[in-house]
């Protein structure tokens, strides 16, 4: 008898990471965290270890409501000179970030935290560097004024207007979006769980 395939709960309600895994072609749902989960970076607290905790906090608090399913929770943050960028609060705070971020290199991080319908767990983390090319202060309150900005780490979206702003990566690039796949599929195997073409999971072993 074959075994029966969980549930895919996406610990998130992020446009992109539900794009990232419709291009996969898997079928999943999306419940995301409540907002209380995402406690902010305590003090002294490393970026990497920050990102972590926020998505192991994300699939955990969906996971109590669904220990049947794979749920997947992710928290991505944007590091310049060692301070975390997260949401900007507001379109002054969207500009200041990205004045910060022109003509320089930021680190994108994405940790990722997988909880198996057995309750294994296991997480991970991508990073990715970004290149901003320079740019001046009536092209960044232009940017800002489309409203992209205002819901992202770090005040930008690589996938949309914000592609004008990068000069180039090194690493994943949807890792940048805010869904390592690589990554991902990883720890899928790690609690269990295989991707295969095309679009499917299936248990290993």
């Amino acid at each position: 008898m074959s075994e029966v395939v969980p549930a895919l709960v996406l610990a998130s309600g992020s446009p992109r990471r539900k794009a990232i895994l419709g291009l996969l072609g898997l079928e999943f749902e999306v419940l995301p965290a409540p907002e209380h989960v995402e406690a902010p970076p305590e003090s002294g607290e490393p970026p990497e270890t920050f990102a972590v905790r926020t998505a192991r906090a994300k699939a955990d608090a969906v996971a109590e409501g669904r220990r049947s399913a794979l749920v997947v929770g992710a928290d991505t943050i944007v590091v310049i000179g060692g301070e975390i960028l997260g949401k900007p609060a507001g379109p002054g705070e969207a500009a200041a970030m990205l004045r910060r971020l022109a003509g320089r290199e930021n680190v994108v991080l994405t940790a990722v935290a997988v909880r198996g319908p057995d309750g294994i767990a296991t997480s991970g983390i991508e990073s990715t560097r970004v290149r901003f090319r320079g740019l001046s202060d009536p092209e960044i309150d232009a940017y800002v004024a489309t409203g992209e900005p205002l819901d992202k780490a770090g005040a930008y979206g690589i996938q949309g207007y914000g592609a004008a702003l990068v000069e180039g990566i090194e690493g994943c690039y949807f890792n940048v979006m805010g869904l390592p796949v690589v990554r991902l599929l990883s720890l899928l195997e790690e609690v269990g769980w295989a991707y295969e073409f095309p679009g499917r999971i299936r248990p290993l072993g």
